[in-house]
């Protein structure tokens, strides 16, 4: 690097230092959290408010550079927010979830803080991916103060218990994994993703291995039924993502060959896939010899075969994809360059729905149009997670290639929430400037690359293999799982 190119770097990381600064908001005196966007250029809306999702990778790299304080805060005013008391009430939070959002509220001189459970929001959506992104922060938070007497506080341990019983309740479901309507993740608008989505599998798992580290195991804390519940569950959806939800070109061709309408314990196609509803045809020219995936939902008759990036970078950084499957992950974000990273890495989720398909499943949605936004946009704080992805893999060669791309663009573009266009070229028509995610994952994944020490921050040991291989056992299948562990 030549001595300017060097100084030009450095300029663009301290005024991204000076902009998520300036996102910073106070309550009673106290750092709390970032807002989602400080863009003078439009209506606040809701990007004046502390999302907990977008917050994450604000205070991960406030973690990675020792300001813990501004987590602690976050940490300890959200779970005050989390309802404690059990209600039947339809149009009330349930008892453990936690807030979308929050912004701090001043009435006669007093401060106090104004939840969004999603009663607000468009379409009031519910935030699922609030309570299992609140337990993975708090983990990270231990791991990097290495203050686990915080997490042991009564309070803490109440608050991921209740989180566990919603996820881990009984219902009308008998898979391992976490169902959920459309809209309950970072895709917050209807996008066909309803059902078992990767992304929500991927953070759920994550979130029952944090748990499962932070909780008291003595015999007078109450924990043991939750945390049996875990030891339980975990091997089941580690098993069954693994299984169910891969693709590559050896699992395409059993896909492919699969019968309609089985019976009974001997059934192959256990989901009773069509082998119509598939673009088999497209996917054959796409996938790579050497790559894969998990595919975005599986279901009763359903198999999304398309690439959500978030879903299967936090597979890897979880360690809830294999070694093997990781690698083909990564092959395949190696191989497709020009589909997934492009112009401006990286595609929220490929490919975008279009024509007929579009209107049915969006309903027409005119943010979500071809290419854009949820649709196929790309979106610049999945920096971080490929960051931390390549260094799982030690593929770091792909987030540095990707990380060059983005950089001169994210400055000159004033830090936009999202792009538009199959390469990324286009600023997002609704796209918000200096959007506080994009500086802190754009500055994240630097970290993460000069500093891969921070990686155990988000990331995990694998599970013992005898235990997934045991949760096999449980599934009512004669598919060769050779392929898959």
């Amino acid at each position: 690097m030549q001595l300017e190119d060097f100084v030009t770097v450095k300029n663009i990381e301290a005024e991204a230092w000076e902009a998520l600064e300036k996102s910073i908001v106070y309550y009673q005196g106290r750092p709390i959290g970032t807002v989602a966007a400080v863009d003078t250029s439009a209506d606040a809306l809701n990007y004046d408010q502390v999302f907990v999702r977008d917050f994450v990778s604000s205070a991960l790299i406030f973690l990675a550079k020792g300001r813990t304080e501004i987590v602690r805060n976050f940490l300890e005013e959200t779970l005050k927010l989390q309802p404690k008391e059990r209600q039947l009430d339809a149009y009330k939070a349930a008892r453990g979830l936690m807030p979308a959002s929050f912004k701090v509220v001043s009435v006669d001189g007093k401060e106090f803080l104004d939840a969004d459970f999603g009663e607000h929001a468009i379409a009031r959506v519910t935030p699922v991916d609030s309570c299992l992104w609140w337990i993975i922060l708090l983990r990270a938070y231990v791991v990097a103060t290495k203050d686990f007497c915080f997490a042991y506080r009564p309070e803490f341990q109440t608050g991921i218990k209740l989180i566990l019983e919603l996820c881990l309740a009984n219902r009308f479901d008998m898979y391992p994994t976490l169902l959920v309507p459309d809209g309950a993740c970072m895709i917050d608008r209807r996008m066909g993703i309803y059902g078992h989505p990767l992304e929500i599998q991927a953070l759920f798992y994550a979130a029952l291995r944090a748990a499962r580290e932070l909780l008291i195991c003595e015999n007078n804390t109450g924990n043991q039924d939750i945390i049996a519940a875990i030891d339980n569950r975990l091997p089941l959806l580690c098993a069954h993502i693994r299984q169910h939800y891969w693709i590559d070109l050896n699992r395409l061709n059993t896909i492919y060959r699969f019968k309609g309408e089985e019976y009974g314990k001997m059934a192959v196609n256990l989901f009773n896939i069509y082998a119509d509803s598939l673009p088999y045809y497209e996917l054959d020219k796409w996938l790579p010899v050497k790559g894969g995936y998990l595919a975005g939902n599986v279901g009763p008759s359903q198999l999304d075969t398309r690439f959500f990036s978030l879903g299967n970078l936090m597979a890897i950084i979880s360690e809830l994809a294999t070694e093997e499957q990781s690698q083909a992950i990564m092959n395949l974000i190696d191989e497709r360059w020009d589909n997934l990273i492009g112009d401006m890495p990286m595609k929220i989720c490929f490919p975008a729905l279009e024509g007929e398909e579009y209107r049915i499943v969006t309903g027409c949605d005119p943010k979500n149009i071809p290419w854009s936004y949820h649709n196929g946009g790309s979106w610049p704080v999945l920096l971080w997670m490929l960051a931390a992805a390549a260094v799982k893999t030690n593929r770091t060669d792909l987030a540095k290639k990707a990380l060059a791309i983005a950089q001169p663009r994210l400055r000159q573009d004033e830090w936009i929430e999202y792009y538009d266009g199959k390469k990324g070229r286009l600023i997002g028509k609704q796209s918000r400037k200096y959007q506080t995610w994009t500086i802190a994952g754009f500055l994240l994944a630097k970290e993460l690359l000069e500093n891969p020490q921070h990686l155990p921050l988000v990331s995990f040991e694998e599970l013992p293999q005898e235990l997934v291989s045991r949760a096999c056992e449980f599934e009512i299948s004669s598919v060769d799982t050779s392929l898959y562990f």
